[in-house]
């Protein structure tokens, strides 16, 4: 069994976070969303891994995972170009893959339990593809599967009006090398892509099995900022935090609190977990560090109030207002404005940003 990780894409719903860098190695409790993957792949016994790269953020990402020696993987670039569907994505893969049954993983999911129990489902039975399912509130906007009460897939749709069921493929699959015939034979879609649902659907007609699984725990796609936010609340709800920083005698802190070892918090500040400080950052007097909040390497903050927030890095935060659930791009300074003139707020605003003054 291989694993094919797929790193492409633009990010659009990220932006101005992505336009210097992918969304893949934007940090979730201040790391990757892409290492996540990794792991759960590594888990699952698949360690020949193909990572499959767009135009955009393939040094980054290279840089990033290397040969994936540190990872204890193995791993293979493969260059995709233009987004033109994750049923092409998967068809670039073909040489690397080989005859072998392979592991399809979107890089922006990020999921609780892994993908274990996925694969070995899968390869207890003779199926042309497994699919990873949950169940969703708006299934019109998902690729909706339609599965007997045995579990047995009758068929898939793409983003329907009408859904027949609430369970969403959430971009985890396994497939039989034969996938890659059927990918040959699809059409593009009305956007234009080739649609990974319309190859499993393919699948299906051609007679080959569909396994299933429902995930259980939580799943989530960080395509959007408050999905960012979101996972970054789970992954620091549910992970062991160790404190290996330097922790002023004067300081105040309450909960789980992952401290890198060269990171400190000076006397009068306050940090309640769980929390995620990275290496290189000092949070200073003043300072209130809320729970749910990851404040990434060689950062300063000094007198702001911030809470349920990712700061991806390399920042200096001084202001004395106060930062909830906010997403800060690498090098963002947030000043203060208290002295002033004229009195207003100052503002260097990216494209797509969002904003709540």
């Amino acid at each position: 069994m291989k694993g094919v990780l797929l790193s492409g894409g633009t990010g659009s719903r990220l932006r101005p976070i992505t336009h210097t860098g992918p969304k893949q190695l934007v940090p979730v409790a201040n790391k990757p969303v892409l290492e996540y993957a990794i792991e759960d792949l590594k888990e699952a016994g698949v360690t020949e891994i193909g990572v499959i790269l767009g135009h955009k953020g393939r040094e980054e990402i290279q840089e990033l995972l290397g040969d994936g020696s540190d990872y204890g993987v193995e791993i293979t670039y493969i260059v995709q170009g233009n987004p033109l569907g994750l049923a092409h994505a998967a068809g670039c893969a073909r040489d690397f893959v080989g005859d072998d049954d392979f592991v399809m993983y979107l890089g922006d999911n990020i999921l609780k339990q892994g993908i274990a129990e996925l694969v070995e489902s899968f390869e207890r039975g003779d199926y042309g593809a497994g699919i990873a399912l949950q169940e969703v509130d708006n299934p019109e906007q998902f690729g909706i599967a339609d599965v007997d009460d045995d579990g047995t897939v009758t068929r898939l749709i793409e983003k329907p009006d009408e859904p027949p069921s609430n369970l969403a493929l959430i971009g985890i699959y396994v497939f039989s090398n034969e996938v890659f015939d059927v990918i040959e034979r699809l059409e593009p879609s009305w956007r234009g892509e080739l649609e990974i649902t319309d190859a499993i659907q393919t699948l299906l007609e051609d007679g080959h099995q569909i396994d299933s699984h429902v995930v259980r725990g939580w799943w989530k796609d960080t395509g959007k900022p408050e999905d960012i936010l979101e996972a970054n609340r789970l992954v620091l709800e549910d992970d062991h935090l160790e404190r290996n920083g330097r922790v002023a005698p004067d300081a105040t802190v309450d909960g789980r609190v992952d401290l890198h070892e060269t990171a400190t918090i000076e006397d009068g500040a306050v940090v309640r977990g769980p929390v995620s400080i990275a290496e290189n950052t000092v949070i200073e007097a003043g300072t209130y560090v809320g729970p749910y909040t990851a404040i990434g390497p060689d950062s300063t903050l000094e007198g702001v109030h911030i809470e349920n927030s990712v700061v991806i890095g390399e920042s200096t935060i001084t202001t004395s207002g106060k930062i909830v659930d906010s997403l800060l791009g690498r090098g963002a300074n947030v000043g203060r404005a208290d002295d002033e003139l004229p009195e207003g707020r100052r503002l260097v605003v990216g494209e797509n940003s969002q904003l709540k003054l």
